[in-house]
């Protein structure tokens, strides 16, 4: 009997394999199928996914997909050195699976509520960790990129022309008005952070766990800002090569000028990744530099690529983290969760504005 079963023990791996690529097609189907259903189609996306890697050289492909995936580990990693100063245990490979999946999600679902699953993803598994803490640590890994917003917006004004010449001329013409522009806002800005003061302290009391790196300046800008600052210059190189697959010149000024729409698409768009929202404002962003029917091309490639490929990048990192059970199990939750999360949040801001009212009324 032992021997038997020896000899036919290699058989049962197979069996099992062949049962598990039975439950991946059945799966893809049903998911084609609620796809269908749910007004998705599916087959076209694919069929432009393929139209839009046919129509570019490999070698484009290679360098953007590269870029790519430098920028999702890059910024990974200044996730992972934050966390790892409040929770010690932190492992990157869970910190790189769960932003992977965040950046994939965010590709495809509206609202960035991606973010919100990475967020209850990591306080589900870093030990120890508090949704508190996790938003601290968001706070922290958000500042660099404010500063790279601001800095886009203010090359986009200073490197128009005249800028102060023409824009800023009413500051001689009216002075004192002026004066009493910018002395009434400091007034007013002084009294909102004083009267909101109180509840960023009772907040940050809760949150500064996570965001203990910035108490050592030096750790935080070595292993944040810094692959923070490479994963921004990966997502500009990203830019540049499918402007180039294109043959759409490429300069900073207008790498500055997409990433200031995207940037402007993104806080604006309620559609599913962006999508036709970045398609007008990066062919808005090229206008002058190439005829609209490219800035589209150009527009859509980069976006059905990238989200592609962020769709593989996750599924992957998922599965060798995790296990595949593991993993559907976690991002289901996580997902479920964050939903709860948003509507929370809406239904605050929806209290706040009604009592608002309220009061005005009494």
């Amino acid at each position: 009997m032992s021997e038997a079963a020896v000899a036919v023990a290699p058989e049962s791996p197979r069996r099992w394999q062949l049962s598990r690529l039975l439950i991946w097609a059945l799966l893809i189907i049903v998911m084609g199928a609620a796809a269908y259903l749910l007004g998705w189609d599916i087959r076209g996306w694919f069929s432009n996914l393929w139209d839009t890697i046919s129509d570019i050289s490999a070698a484009y492909l290679v360098a953007a997909v590269a870029l790519k995936t430098l920028q999702t580990v890059a910024t990974a990693f200044a996730w992972f050195a934050i966390l790892r100063y409040a929770y010690p245990s932190t492992s990157f490979r869970v910190v790189l699976a769960c932003y992977a999946t965040s950046v994939a999600l965010n590709g495809f679902l509206p609202a960035n509520i991606g973010t919100f699953v990475m967020l209850l993803m990591f306080t589900t598994i870093i030990a120890h960790a508090t949704f508190s803490g996790i938003l601290g640590a968001y706070v922290v890994e958000k500042i660099f990129f404010t500063l790279s917003g601001l800095f886009t917006y203010l090359y986009l004004f200073l490197s128009v022309g005249g800028s102060f010449d023409v824009k800023f001329a009413w500051v001689h013409e009216h002075p004192w008005a002026v004066a009493i522009l910018v002395l009434g806002g400091a007034a007013l800005i002084y009294m909102l952070v004083r009267a909101m003061w109180p509840k960023v302290v009772s907040w940050w009391d809760d949150a500064k766990e996570g965001g203990g790196i910035l108490s050592e300046p030096r750790k935080y800008f070595v292993r944040v800002f810094c692959p923070s600052l490479l994963g921004w210059l990966a997502s500009l190189g990203v830019m540049a090569v499918f402007l180039a697959a294109y043959d759409i010149p490429v300069s900073f000024h207008t790498l500055m000028r997409i990433a200031g729409g995207n940037s402007i698409a993104n806080v604006t768009s309620v559609t599913p990744g962006g999508a036709g929202v970045n398609q007008a404002f990066n062919v808005a962003s090229l206008n002058g530099i190439t005829d609209p029917t490219t800035a589209t091309a150009y527009s859509v490639a980069q976006q059905l690529v990238t989200t592609a490929w962020n769709i593989i990048f996750a599924i992957v990192l998922v599965t060798w983290v995790f296990g595949w059970s593991g993993g559907k199990e976690l991002v289901q939750t996580s997902y479920v969760g964050a939903k709860d999360k948003a509507a929370e949040q809406k239904a605050a801001r929806a209290d706040r504005k009604a009592a608002k009212r309220a009061a005005k009324h009494a």
